[in-house]
């Protein structure tokens, strides 16, 4: 099986995440294709393959050298975002892209055009895989998957190449942020691994936001709004009162680059109640510190002006930016640069604007940084994955397994 039909077969299984959820996997449907890829990882001929009770698999390719290589490891998220249905997805594949509109259903008017996606001028004369306008396509990360898979069974196919032992994980949850949270990095025994979970070709990535989590919960008084005046306290009016307190120019919508955030995600209310949801986003970690103690000291404010106890601030660290982690063993950049590089890929070292399961694992003792999968405008129906891109992320493991053979630190 090649590459893409490899792909294509993945994106036929549902594996949408849910937040609300309190099991893991979150969704019972991510337990299907977890038990189809064990499955397929036996039949390919790694060894030691195992699904543990909350959907993680792991699985290893042993050594065919001599030499004394240390184990690296490749790892890669099944589930989907629930931010727009992975059900039923229709994939196309547009052969050699003519740098045009791409319809992908006429009679919906639903087009991906490079007016929107100017991303799609750097891919004309490719094969791209699209949607039907409908659904996500799931690139985020089942290119990943395939890409590592086909990586071992290029090795296995071509014992000339010698590598040291090489482990492969995949695991659920992700997309909601829980991806690494039940990863057992003592089981999966690597000295460092890196996620294939990037976007376009040849991005690569060792830094990333610090995270959190924050809420704002706003105790409100409610009366008769006919004898209201001088005694009513609208919870739904404070809480928008906060947000407007933020800085407006640090959002989302407004920033690049290294530049935080303040983003609110969720609001819900009554007159006596209100909660307004947020995440905060900084790569450096004392502005994020900052952002964290601005967004207490703004509660406080409207404590002070409304009474004691209208406006409670929680506020909980999610991830910190991996960059901590992976300065003190940077050959595991070096060697992923070097691998692009063999692969006729031109490195692109940036910053994440999120977040990575290699964050979490790094601060959990394995240094992961991040490597292109090679997918666009994931979580939506205009997502699309131009072949080559597939291919070359395949090609970069390769070399990776190849150029830790022979490293010696």
């Amino acid at each position: 099986m090649d590459i893409v039909k490899r792909f294509l077969e993945y994106t036929q299984f549902d594996t949408q995440s849910a937040e609300d959820s309190q099991t893991t996997p979150s969704t019972e449907k991510q337990w299907k294709f977890a038990r189809f890829l064990r499955g397929q990882l036996e039949e390919i001929g790694l060894k030691d393959v195992t699904l543990d009770d909350c959907g993680y698999i792991y699985a290893t390719l042993p050594s065919n050298t001599d030499k004394d290589a240390p184990t690296v490891g490749f790892i890669s998220h099944y589930d989907t975002s629930p931010d727009c249905s992975g059900a039923d997805i229709k994939p196309r594949i547009v052969e050699n892209y003519d740098g045009g509109d791409i319809v992908l259903d006429a009679e919906a008017g639903i087009v991906t055009s490079p007016t929107k996606f100017p991303e799609l001028k750097a891919h004309v004369g490719e094969d791209i895989i699209v949607t039907d306008g409908h659904t996500l396509l799931g690139a985020d990360d089942k290119a990943g998957i395939a890409e590592i898979v086909q990586a071992m069974v290029y090795l296995i196919d071509h014992p000339e190449i010698e590598h040291g032992r090489i482990r492969v994980a995949f695991n659920p949850d992700e997309e909601i942020g829980l991806g690494a949270h039940k990863f057992d990095v003592e089981k999966f025994g690597c000295e460092w691994a890196y996620t294939m979970d990037g976007g376009d070709i040849g991005e690569l990535e060792f830094e990333n936001f610090n995270a959190a989590s924050a809420r704002l919960d706003v105790t409100g008084v409610s009366v008769h709004p006919g004898y209201a005046k001088d005694k009513m306290v609208n919870a739904i009016r404070v809480a928008n009162e906060f947000i407007q307190m933020l800085p407006a120019d640090e959002v989302p919508e407004r920033t690049e680059g290294y530049e935080g955030f303040f983003h609110v995600v969720g609001t819900e209310g009554s007159v006596e109640h209100a909660s307004v949801t947020y995440i905060i986003r900084d790569h450096d970690r004392e502005r994020f510190e900052q952002r964290k103690r601005l967004f207490q000291k703004l509660a406080d404010e409207l404590n002070n002006k409304y009474g004691a106890g209208t406006a409670t601030a929680t506020i909980k660290d999610q991830y910190y930016n991996m960059r901590e982690q992976i300065d003190p063993v940077m050959h595991v950049i070096d060697i992923a640069i070097k691998a692009m590089a063999d692969a006729g890929v031109s490195p692109r070292v940036q910053a994440i604007r999120g977040g990575t399961d290699g964050a979490q694992l790094s601060f959990k003792g394995l240094p992961c940084p991040n490597i292109f999968a090679g997918g666009l405008n994931f979580h939506g129906p205009h997502e699309f994955l131009p072949i080559p891109n597939m291919e070359k992320a395949m090609q970069t493991v390769v070399n990776i397994c190849r150029l830790v053979a022979d490293f010696n630190e």
